[in-house]
């Protein structure tokens, strides 16, 4: 039976953290950033933590 592959574009937008939650970078911090608020811009830069619903769904693609 062949081997599971990694999905790659998932492994480049998500980590997985000590305690087995999925960490991942906000959108929209790319451009058009000085019609955007101070604060919608400082939140932007905080981690995003995956939603549990999604978790086995992105897991299943980084499984090896």
């Amino acid at each position: 039976m062949p081997k599971k592959k990694t999905n790659k574009s998932a492994a480049k937008r998500v980590r997985v953290t000590a305690s087995g939650k999925l960490k991942y970078s906000k959108a929209g911090s790319g451009h058009l950033l000085s019609s955007k608020s101070r604060k919608r811009k400082r939140n932007l830069r905080k981690a995003g933590i995956l939603a549990k619903p999604e978790i086995k769904r992105i897991t299943a693609m980084l499984t090896k």
